[in-house]
């Protein structure tokens, strides 16, 4: 069928199945922000939009007077970007899926945009094109590549006139917003596309719905695009096709609606910041929480780094990445492809969690059990229930506890003064 530009008719559109199974994708924000690298990646807005007396000083101390936000794009030079080595540790993160910003508030496209001069990546700074250089890297790993799009632009003098004419008119969303684009899909047929910056304005001035039933009906990825929410004023969450509503939202119960939750490595920002410290990176224990918590409850997990300006993925984001990748190694099995369960975590507690896999159940526990001893309340074994712990090798001894489900010894762990990290599965055959 034709798809409509309204929303009753876009919204019907069934989404492409890869998404749902993917579970795992990795966010990339990078831009003219990883030039100052300080604060967040909104540092021309919190400088010269709201004059923060924190970022003028830092401009102060640190650039000559008179400075510009338009100097510092010479100094994005991704001299070090080696996209074939990025899409390698994204790969062996567990990660199905990329999401790169092509454009972030600040308007500096990272491809060549015909209606962006002068202020892209082909014309100034690394004069590379970085959105297609990634895209053919990621391919090459079998890896599903979305783009990231500002629908807004800070600055851009052709949006803060539209702005003052209460969005009555659309000159900027017809010169620049939509060419954009159209322009990336055509160029780089991406699997999905994840809308920002739209929160200003109703999507009736962005032109969403007639953007989307294009997308949907005749681009080349009709039918394996996926998009989220982020459409125009009032639409997260309600439109589009699945849901981020909020940055790291976290739902608590099952939504009847296919979402996504974002999350960054560095807590407090999602682009590079050169003063980030230890504490304010999330560790092993966090990322495996909020993965185990998000897919239990049927979303998807997207993780963020924020590389240099040089292109450097920072150490310690590698090795939180391939940390997540080794526990899918070992754990991939009830995560990937997955699906909610009956319960979706141990009334109890909130460090055991369930997925399921057609008459499989999958309990995630957080926390070793002191005594080695892994109660569970909400399966319903039966005389053939098998019970294997992913990665360990042989079957589990269970019992029933009567009224109260089952009791599983687990493997002797070695005493340690710490506890073991975080996040095992027990697969649980033949329950319901």
């Amino acid at each position: 069928p034709r798809y409509r530009p309204d929303w009753a008719s876009l919204d019907a559109r069934p989404l492409p199945a890869w998404f749902d199974r993917a579970k795992v994708g990795v966010f990339v924000h990078w831009g003219v922000f990883s030039v100052p690298a300080w604060g967040s990646e909104w540092f021309w807005w919190h400088w010269q939009g709201q004059h923060d007396a924190a970022y003028e000083s830092f401009v102060r101390r640190r650039f000559p007077p008179g400075t510009t936000y338009a100097e510092f794009a010479p100094r994005f030079t991704a001299h070090d970007f080696q996209p074939r080595q990025w899409a390698q540790l994204f790969q062996r993160a567990g990660a199905r899926y990329v999401v790169l910003t092509t454009k972030h508030h600040e308007g500096f496209t990272n491809w060549g945009s015909p209606v962006a001069w002068n202020w892209n990546s082909v014309d100034t700074g690394p004069h590379r094109d970085l959105v297609g250089e990634l895209g053919e890297a990621l391919r090459e790993s079998n890896l599903r590549y979305g783009l990231y799009h500002s629908l807004m632009e800070w600055f851009n003098p052709l949006y803060l006139a539209d702005k003052q004419n209460d969005f009555k008119t659309q000159s900027f969303v017809l010169k620049k917003t939509m060419p954009e684009l159209y322009d990336l899909v055509l160029k780089y047929k991406p699997d999905l596309i994840w809308s920002d910056g739209d929160w200003e304005a109703p999507d009736s001035y962005w032109n969403s719905t007639s953007f989307l039933a294009w997308l949907y009906n005749d681009s080349p990825v009709k039918d394996t695009v996926v998009v989220n929410d982020r459409w125009g004023r009032g639409c997260s969450c309600r439109h589009g096709g699945f849901y981020n509503c909020a940055d790291k939202y976290r739902p608590g119960t099952l939504p009847d609606h296919k979402w996504e939750m974002c999350s960054s490595l560095d807590r407090l920002s999602w682009g590079y910041r050169s003063n980030v410290s230890l504490p304010e990176v999330m560790d092993e224990m966090s990322m495996i929480e909020e993965l185990v918590q998000t897919v239990s409850l049927g979303g998807n997990y997207l993780l963020n780094v924020g590389p240099t300006k040089e292109g450097v993925i920072v150490p310690i984001f590698q090795e939180r990445l391939l940390a997540l990748g080794r526990w899918l190694d070992t754990n991939g099995e009830a995560i990937y492809e997955s699906q909610p369960w009956r319960v979706q975590m141990e009334n109890t507690t909130h460090t055991v969690w369930y997925t399921s896999k057609g008459p499989v159940v999958f309990a995630i526990f957080l926390l070793w059990p002191r005594d080695n001893v892994l109660h569970l309340s909400s399966p319903i074994p039966s005389p053939g229930t098998q019970v294997t712990l992913l990665g360990f090798g042989g079957t589990l001894e269970w019992q029933i506890q009567p009224g109260t489900g089952m009791l599983i010894t687990l493997p002797y762990v070695l005493p340690s003064p710490l506890p073991p990290q975080s996040g095992w599965v027990v697969k649980l055959e033949g329950v319901k």
